[in-house]
């Protein structure tokens, strides 16, 4: 018997379960019955479209069984199995991202760590907070040879060759002394159909029950082996909305996301025409653990006719939904579709996109919490999909939301539109990365002058690729407030006056600077700051940001343009000063200090910090 030690990460996962003070141990029967449905789902597509594996005599079903003397739950399944390899890969480390990014959001803390179980479910290794051993014992179809798994959780595992003679796997579980609910009948059964119902197998519950033969003295009661069929065993997405409860659709849930967490909201759909085809689509509460992982697990199904197709296909939503759950039910794509056709099946494509515009439809009608939680936990991927899907863009605008420099909370472009200002029809928007930052940014002063929104765009990353390539809202240009003049209210004359007055002043600054300044002007922009600095719109260098960004390479460095304040005490004094080494020394600070105030870094630091200690002194 060949013995293996577990994989580090599966390690600490199944000392987590352990020692787990996760109330709600009930799941493991969930995630079991889960697996093996899955696991019957595979074989079923195999017997209807492999010659190999056809057999007339074959019907998928689950079984548990109770054994109060043995103090043992054994669950199995006539699905595909798994082989030596299969075991070692699925059991013994971590082979989905899922479980990865599980791991990497563990803290430590020990009931941190154990509500994460509920929001992620971690399939097979739940079994360990209820058992002190388990033997999985599976043979693949196909193959000659089974084999059993078996460990106690500790940190290693044994695999050996075994006999069984059907394909599947059963798990026996031998539970822990104060596990022992899980052998009542009724315990099982509620499990059963709080959470298993509508999987599309039977799930037949073997256990023993007393009974009385006889009447007084000839009475006799013996024990007595009995099954019963424990779910209804219908796809929930088969039956008609008229005869489900939201109960029954959080409850499927539950199953299909592995969590406890209910839906933020769910969408059910049958469409008949030239395509026929039925969908069922769950939006998370939360955002799934490895959704910006590139490796992420897809989260929709796909059936023809109810035959389970595949579960890891991410053609069947575009990647910026990768976070929705569900199930697509085609009636007209053929069992054997492989997963090349996928990619190109027009009947699929229609389904694709039918089924996205569906879901953002329902994700706009979302409000309220709803809506702010959605917005939390989604807002990237809504940006993500504005910059890849053409045809659903307008849609997606309607979704995504803002920080406003106005306005508390988050905002979207209707919202900002009908506050606005009709007559220019122009939407304002300033990008950075820290939005204290940007909302201290001396760029804003003129709007906040003139009653003005600008909103506050804090996640450069994204928002410097996608923002720039939106252009417009319905009607309505967005305008970067970089690169762009600010409202104004002095007439031409006063503007020409006041530059006529600081002529002098302008050119000695841009003769100081030289080439790290595009050009030195004076501003009618600022209220309260003595500078700040822009980027020139008429740069080819300036306008092509957007591509540097997408191509994820830093942008060289091009000469900004220094605005200064006309009122400002400090370039009133600068106007008049004769001493040539504090003209220089501030003439960089107004540089450096606007370059802080946008976020950019001073090109020479330890300058920087020299001239204004050196000012500071002569303060004193």
């Amino acid at each position: 018997m060949a013995k293996h030690q577990f994989q580090t990460e599966i390690g600490q996962l199944l000392k987590l379960m352990t020692h787990s003070l996760y109330s709600n141990k009930e799941i493991f029967v969930r995630e079991l019955v889960s697996n093996a449905s899955d696991a019957i789902d595979k074989f079923n597509y195999l017997s209807l479209t492999d010659d190999k594996y056809k057999d007339e005599n074959w019907s998928g079903k689950v079984f548990i069984k109770l054994d109060k003397e043995d103090n043992s739950l054994t669950l199995g399944d006539n699905g595909i199995g798994m082989n030596e390899a299969d075991l070692m890969e699925n059991l013994g480390t971590i082979a989905k991202s899922g479980t990865k990014a599980f791991m990497e959001n563990l803290t430590g803390d020990a009931k941190k760590d154990s509500n994460l179980i509920g929001q992620f479910g971690v399939g097979f290794y739940s079994v360990f907070m209820v058992a002190e051993h388990v033997d999985v014992i599976s043979k693949k179809a196909g193959e000659e040879q089974a084999y059993m798994f078996s460990t106690d959780g500790t940190g290693e595992y044994e695999v050996k060759p075994v006999t069984k003679e059907e394909h599947g796997t059963i798990i026996y579980i031998k539970l822990k002394e104060d596990e022992k609910e899980f052998l009542e009948k009724h315990r099982i059964e509620t499990v059963i159909k709080k959470y298993s119902n509508h999987i599309a197998y039977p799930i037949m519950l073997h256990f023993s029950e007393e009974e009385t033969e006889g009447e007084g003295d000839d009475k006799v009661t013996k024990m007595v082996n009995k099954s019963e069929q424990a779910n209804a065993a219908t796809a929930l997405w088969t039956l008609p909305k008229s005869e489900l409860k939201k109960e029954d659709y959080i409850e499927f849930y539950k199953t299909l996301a592995h969590g406890d967490d209910e839906p933020l909201t769910y969408l059910h759909n049958r469409v008949e025409g030239a395509n026929e085809f039925t969908t069922l689509f769950y939006i998370p509460k939360r955002a799934p653990m490895d959704m910006y992982r590139p490796d992420y697990e897809a989260g929709v199904k796909l059936y023809v006719k109810r035959v389970f197709i595949t579960d890891d296909s991410k053609e069947l939503l575009p990647p910026y939904l990768r976070f929705v759950r569900g199930i697509i039910d085609s009636e007209d794509l053929p069992l054997n579709v492989s997963r090349e056709l996928l990619q190109e099946n027009r009947i699929l494509a229609n389904i694709k996109q039918s089924s996205t515009k569906k879901i953002l439809q329902q994700i706009k009608k979302l409000s309220g919490d709803d809506a702010v939680t959605f917005t939390k936990q989604y807002n990237k991927m809504i940006k993500e999909g504005i910059y890849t899907d053409y045809v659903n863009k307008e849609l997606l605008l309607e979704i995504v939301r803002y920080k406003s420099s106005t306005e508390e909370g988050l905002v979207g472009f209707e919202d900002y539109i009908s506050r606005a200002n009709s007559e220019k029809k122009e939407i304002y928007y300033l990008i950075g990365e820290d939005e204290k930052v940007l909302r201290n940014s001396p760029l804003l002063e003129a709007y906040i002058r003139a009653g003005i929104e600008v909103l506050i765009m804090d996640d450069k990353d994204e928002d410097s690729i996608v923002t720039p390539m939106i252009e417009k809202y319905k009607e309505w240009e967005l305008k970067d407030i970089t690169a762009i003049e600010a409202p104004d209210t002095k007439t031409e004359e006063e503007k020409e006056e006041i530059e006529n007055e600081f002529k002098d002043l302008t050119e000695k600054i841009k003769e100081v600077l030289g080439k790290e300044v595009k050009d030195v002007k004076i501003s009618t922009r600022l209220t309260s700051s003595p500078s700040c600095v822009l980027k020139d719109p008429s740069d080819p260098l300036a306008a092509m940001a957007g591509i540097f960004a997408q191509m994820g390479q830093e942008m060289p460095e091009t000469p900004l343009i220094l605005e200064l304040n006309p009122e400002h005490e400090m370039i009133k004094k600068l106007n008049s000063l004769s001493d040539e080494g504090l003209f220089a020394d501030i003439a960089w600070i107004l540089l450096d200090g606007a370059k802080l105030a946008e976020g950019f870094e001073p090109k020479d630091k330890s300058a920087f910090a020299s001239r204004i200690a050196s000012l500071a002194t002569k303060a004193l």
